[in-house]
């Protein structure tokens, strides 16, 4: 295995995955067959710029350009002007041509509670994973574009 291979991997792990230290992506990597040892996984957090930050009470490996993502929370919460929701999905409502990055916005934060969204100009569908975690799915997104 080589190193461009290892680090294509990493990233990999880390788009789809919620990674809460090394040794959960170690054990990740090991998972998809790449034997990598502590020190080799070491180094290559630190070639690819891997920081860790606390989230939601828990530790999770970010690139630093998902920092950015952090940063535009409260400019997110000004363009949104109501969340609303019925059994089944979630619209928010925003300003004028705000929409697309709200919805952007959402589905940078890879949460499993969201399907996917959709966006037109004033207006983002919310497609809840499943139906049942609704008022779930409605905190968590009043908490991640709320103003402060």
């Amino acid at each position: 295995m080589n190193k461009n291979a290892r680090q294509m991997k990493i990233r990999e792990i880390l788009q789809q995955n919620q990674v809460g230290n090394q040794h959960d992506l170690l054990q990740l990597l090991r998972d998809s067959g790449m034997m990598v040892a502590q020190a080799t996984l070491s180094r290559d957090c630190a070639e690819l710029g891997l920081v860790r930050t606390k989230t939601n009470g828990s530790y999770r490996l970010l690139y630093p350009d998902d920092n950015a993502g952090m940063i535009i929370k409260g400019l997110v919460g000004v363009e949104v002007l109501a969340i609303t929701s019925n059994e089944t999905t979630v619209i928010i409502r925003t300003l004028p041509g705000r929409a697309h990055g709200v919805g952007s916005y959402l589905d940078q934060l890879r949460s499993p509670l969201i399907l996917g969204t959709i966006a037109g100009d004033d207006t983002v569908l919310v497609i809840p994973a499943s139906v049942a975690n609704i008022s779930t799915l409605l905190s968590y997104i009043h908490k991640n574009v709320s103003k402060n």
